[in-house]
């Protein structure tokens, strides 16, 4: 028997020096352990084998058994343990280990804390479009924390949009815009609940939308949807954060007459004539310029909801990239505003 465990020895120590898996080295053992059960099966107690081997045949099946046993059982000990998970502690407040891990910057600022993030995770902001300023609006709001995002847009990605319109990737060509920026939100963070809405925001749907929601970002092309978003906006006394952008130059305010300050229609109470205010499209935009100005949306509504600093109420910046100037204008509520007016 001396010399079967001078043979096991030496496996196992070669095995070591020269870095053999385990899993092989006790194959090698198995495989001699199977060789001295033959030996004792098929040959005489007289043949020199056996007798080098030593015991007898019951003696090692005994031990051959024992050991199968003794491997088996911590093979299933280790599988129970792989299958088993640990039950999460509930958590004693609003965030979980991780969340709170996340979103330790915010916590650590005066103006935020625990109880600023607590509302941004308990607040809904719908974002009206998901194109180059919508793009990196969603992609912060979803970063910051915010509970509940919805966003509506009824266009599908084309490569032409990929030069600013960041949330989108080029696998996502042809696919339409919300579900895309869904995706990328809840890869960025799968602690937030995100609301697509692939459709065109009408007047028949956004009184029924907004009324689900606590801000709204107005990040469209087009002058008919900002004058809808801010037309029920107001009627709902829902805030609006709206900005647009052409060329070099953007621009961004909130409004919110239900809190004294103007509406878009105070400021622009009818739409430009047709060539005054060319698109995008025809007149060209630089494409880190949507995500300076889409960032600043982001921001203005994590002050809204956190009510940290002083928002853009009443009050326009305009940022000209080309010159690298950032000017601030105050706006004045209109009496004979046909939206939020005091007039009677």
């Amino acid at each position: 028997m001396i010399y079967v465990l001078i043979a096991v020895g030496a496996i196992w120590g070669l095995g070591v020096l020269f870095k053999v898996p385990t899993s092989r080295r006790w194959v090698l053992i198995g495989i001699l352990l199977a060789a001295v059960l033959l030996a004792h099966a098929v040959l005489p107690p007289t043949h020199p084998l056996p007798r080098l081997f030593g015991g007898t045949f019951a003696g090692w099946a005994t031990l051959v058994g024992v050991l199968i046993a003794i491997a088996g059982y911590g093979r299933g000990l280790r599988a129970l343990r792989a299958r088993a998970r640990p039950a999460e502690a509930t958590p004693s407040g609003p965030f979980n280990d991780t969340e709170l891990d996340r979103y330790a910057r915010h916590i650590v600022l005066r103006e935020i804390g625990g109880t600023g993030q607590k509302a941004l995770k308990e607040a809904r902001v719908l974002v009206v479009g998901a194109g180059g300023l919508g793009s990196p609006a969603l992609l912060y709001l979803a970063g910051a924390g915010v509970g509940t995002l919805g966003v509506i847009d009824d266009d599908v990605v084309d490569n032409s949009n990929l030069q600013r319109q960041v949330i989108h990737p080029d696998a996502a060509l042809g696919t339409p815009k919300v579900f895309s920026a869904e995706a990328a939100m809840k890869a960025q963070n799968p602690y937030v609940t995100v609301r697509p809405y692939n459709r065109r925001l009408t007047e028949e749907i956004a009184e029924e939308l907004f009324a689900d929601y606590d801000l709204i970002l107005e990040g469209s092309d087009n002058f008919d949807t900002r004058y809808l978003v801010n037309r029920v906006a107001a009627k709902l006394g829902k805030p609006v954060i709206g900005a647009a952008l052409t060329q070099w130059e953007g621009q961004i305010s909130v409004w919110d007459p239900a809190r004294g300050t103007p509406c878009y229609a105070c400021v622009f109470p009818e739409a430009p004539a047709e060539g005054l205010a060319p698109s995008c499209a025809e007149a060209g935009v630089l494409s880190p310029l949507p995500g300076v100005v889409g960032s600043m949306m982001a921001v203005e509504a994590v002050k809204a909801i956190t009510q940290a600093g002083e928002g853009l109420r009443g009050r326009m910046l305009i940022y000209d990239a080309l010159y690298g100037d950032t000017r601030l204008i105050k706006l004045k509520r209109r009496a004979d505003c046909p939206v939020c007016g005091t007039q009677t």
